[in-house]
């Protein structure tokens, strides 16, 4: 009985994984487009937006306080497990913002997706990166408002010994953990192409 429901289980996985290797390659293929349009004529090198560095270390701050979650959801500390699931969230929230500031500070030092190419990639890069971070925000809601309605500790006992919700939380954690680290991989790549600009106006 318990291999025929890791078996149903499994296409969630599978799926995860696919959503991983899809995003791989989808980067991938921006990198590659961004260092062949580099050495076209017309490119221009432009300095990063220095909250993108803050961003990145609220990105970082976001994949611990996940940790402590599911370290804290198989001890039963389930107090701890919604307080850090609840941060994880805000720390996502944060990021959103702190990116389209970071956009904000681009617009307002002339950087446009028209002409200098070198913008657009920017842009295109870090806006597509934000929509995965809007996707794991949804999963990360829907175990948030889970661990609020269950704020008994037997009514989180018996939904944690529950196999798919046990599956589902690591499946979200492993997804938030990936475009975390995919973040940091596009800024490193940005930023040594870039660096970074800290005169920029907030």
């Amino acid at each position: 009985m318990s291999n025929l429901i890791t078996k149903r289980r499994e296409p969630f996985r599978f799926m995860v994984w696919m959503g991983i290797a899809s995003s791989i390659i989808l980067f991938t293929m921006l990198l590659v487009a961004y260092v062949v349009r580099s050495t076209a004529p017309g490119w221009a090198n432009i300095k990063l937006p220095n909250v993108f560095l803050v961003s990145t270390g609220v990105i970082l701050l976001s994949s611990l306080t996940l940790k402590n979650a599911i370290q804290a959801f198989k001890h039963e500390r389930f107090g701890s497990y919604r307080t850090n699931i609840a941060t994880t969230f805000g720390l996502g929230i944060l990021f959103i913002i702190l990116q389209a500031w970071g956009w904000r500070q681009m617009v307002r030092a002339g950087v446009g997706l028209q002409g200098n190419p070198a913008g657009g990639f920017i842009y295109i890069i870090s806006g597509i990166h934000l929509l995965h971070i809007l996707v794991g925000l949804i999963f990360l809601a829907i175990l948030l408002a889970e661990a609020l309605r269950r704020r008994l500790y037997i009514d989180s006992f018996v939904y944690s010994v529950n196999p798919p919700n046990s599956l589902k939380i690591r499946l979200i954690s492993l997804y938030w953990h990936f475009v975390d680290i995919l973040w940091i991989g596009l800024f490193i790549f940005l930023a040594i192409h870039h660096g970074l600009d800290l005169r920029l106006s907030l």
